[in-house]
């Protein structure tokens, strides 16, 4: 018999004696772990009808209110999907993956055209040579390396992630927006080196002054040098990537971090070719048109149009997708994480970041990850330079095979993305690490004992059109297109995953010491 307190007097007076009021207190916490188990008691659909009449009216009331209540607690599952669907990710990781992979795309379009151009505008530049690169990359590049993290640290300290990103890379698009349509026409016009001062420079200084005398005579190539360099470690290593490790679980990173390098070799692929054409207009341009500045201006404009892509998929993740899934409110994310309140953590100092990430003997391990993968590389990449210097003497056919190289290297990569997705899932982290320094070792030594006994073979060479230097060229390109294809699609997805665990100001700014200073060794010796 179902009693209401609220019309019955005689029960309220029973609810106030000592005894009830013991009752309802050794009641009260299981009735709270009850209803705080979110687990709810379901009537079957005849509980109603086969009840005794004098029960129904008493049934009708609690049920109701419960399955209302259930209803509106449980979300609806989600439809199942079959056939191919099924294979694919769910909707709310594509939204966040494919503008990711786009980012990386473009990023790549435009490290592989400025990594293609910044060697043909020293080598070529008047009063010049290749002997200027070695000290560019060790005078130039290190000492910008340390100088752009300092300030790359105090800037992280003043600004939001948001503008920092905007900051730095609308800097680096605004250079080369600059130099193929204002810098280099102005240096094609005689103003801007100091020809002349370079010249009695040259006239009373020893010899040995000849690459710091081009260094600084040629100082708006110097600079372009630096710059394009620094993109790699800036734009890919430190502003993609560390956004990336921001907004993507480590579950995630296992599935999809192999898979951003693919749609970001294709851009290689494209981009190889482009400079491959590009470097070739010459030939069909009028007599006394500068082919270089027009193939220059070209090339700056896909680095700036490009760069414009990468700023528009960035704040679409930010806005469309970011917010969505912040849950300031503590709400679930669309991924089905729930995603509480971040707590702000006071910023570091410059001092006390140095100290701190020197402290860490996580940093240390991934910076001499960084820093051996860099000398390993330069042992090889250096001396195969020299070697297609002297087999591509001319500034356009340089550019060209290497145009053709990069493509090469975008289609090994391709297919090494799927071998390295394969061999997350099988073997995981340790085993992909290890994969890239085992490939350089093998190619390395097959690369040298070549160059060290080429000539042994030049009888047998000749009878198939080839000479000991182009076979080293050859052996060197295809030493490069494999370890590069390792790197992009092993080591360095490996790498970022590192950061993933790593607290906000670790992962900022040590990502910032680790990649950019820690890079500027493989940089120094022409590693990419």
């Amino acid at each position: 018999h179902h009693v209401d307190p609220a019309r019955d007097p005689r029960s309220a007076m029973a609810l106030r004696s000592p005894r009830a009021l013991a009752c309802a207190l050794l009641c009260l916490p299981a009735s709270i772990a009850w209803h705080g188990s979110g687990v709810r008691p379901r009537l079957p659909s005849t509980s109603l009808a086969s009840a005794p009449l004098a029960l129904r009216p008493a049934l009708h009331t609690r049920a109701a209110p419960a399955r209302l209540a259930a209803a509106a607690a449980v979300p609806e599952p989600e439809p199942q999907r079959s056939g191919w669907r099924a294979r694919l990710p769910p909707a709310n990781e594509l939204r966040k993956i494919v503008p990711l992979a786009i980012m990386f795309f473009c990023i790549l379009f435009n490290y592989t055209i400025l990594r293609d151009t910044k060697d043909v505008l020293v080598v070529t530049a008047p009063g010049s040579s290749a002997e200027a690169i070695p000290f560019l990359k060790t005078w130039v590049n290190l000492p910008g390396a340390v100088a752009f993290t300092v300030l790359y640290s105090a800037l992280a300290n003043r600004m939001a992630p948001q503008a920092l990103f905007y900051t730095v890379l609308s800097t680096f698009l605004a250079f080369f927006g600059a130099f193929g349509w204002l810098i280099y026409p102005l240096v094609s016009a005689g103003l801007l080196h100091p020809v002349a001062f370079a010249s009695k420079l040259a006239a009373a200084l020893p010899a040995g002054f000849a690459a710091p005398i081009a260094v600084c005579q040629n100082w708006t190539y110097s600079l372009f040098y630096l710059l394009a360099n620094m993109w790699g470690s800036v734009v890919v290593s430190l502003l993609f990537w560390g956004f990336a490790n921001e907004v993507t679980t480590v579950s995630e990173a296992k599935k999809y971090y192999p898979l951003f390098g693919m749609f970001a070799n294709v851009a290689l692929v494209f981009s190889g070719q482009f400079v491959r054409y590009v470097s070739k207009l010459h030939t069909s341009l009028p007599a006394g048109v500068d082919g270089w500045g027009v193939a220059l201006k070209l090339l700056m404009s896909a680095v700036v149009a490009s760069g414009g892509v990468i700023m528009a998929a960035f704040r679409y993740l930010n806005v469309a997708v970011l917010k969505e899934a912040d849950g300031s409110d503590g709400a679930p994310s669309p991924s089905g994480k729930l995603a509480p309140k971040k707590k702000k953590k006071p910023s570091m100092s410059i001092g006390e970041s140095a100290r701190h990430l020197a402290s860490s003997a996580y940093i240390r391990s991934l910076a001499t990850l960084v820093i051996c993968y860099g000398m390993a590389i330069n042992l090889v990449e250096v001396t195969w330079k020299s070697k297609l210097k002297q087999a591509f003497p001319d500034p356009s056919a340089y550019s060209a095979f290497m145009g053709s190289f990069s493509s090469a290297t975008g289609v090994a990569t391709l297919a090494m993305m799927l071998f390295g997705r394969f061999v997350f899932r099988k073997w995981g982290w340790g085993t992909a690490a290890m994969i890239t320094p085992a490939v350089l070792l093998g190619t390395g030594v097959a690369f040298f004992a070549l160059c060290l006994t080429g000539n042994t073979f030049a009888p047998l060479l000749s009878t198939v059109g080839l000479t000991p230097l182009m076979l080293a060229v050859f052996v060197g390109a295809a030493q490069n297109i494999v370890s590069k294809a390792a790197k992009y699609s092993l080591f360095d997805p490996c790498k970022e995953m590192a950061y993933i665990p790593l607290d906000a100001e670790e992962k900022t700014k040590g990502k910032a010491a680790v990649d950019v200073i820690g890079g500027a060794p493989r940089q120094s010796g022409g590693g990419p």
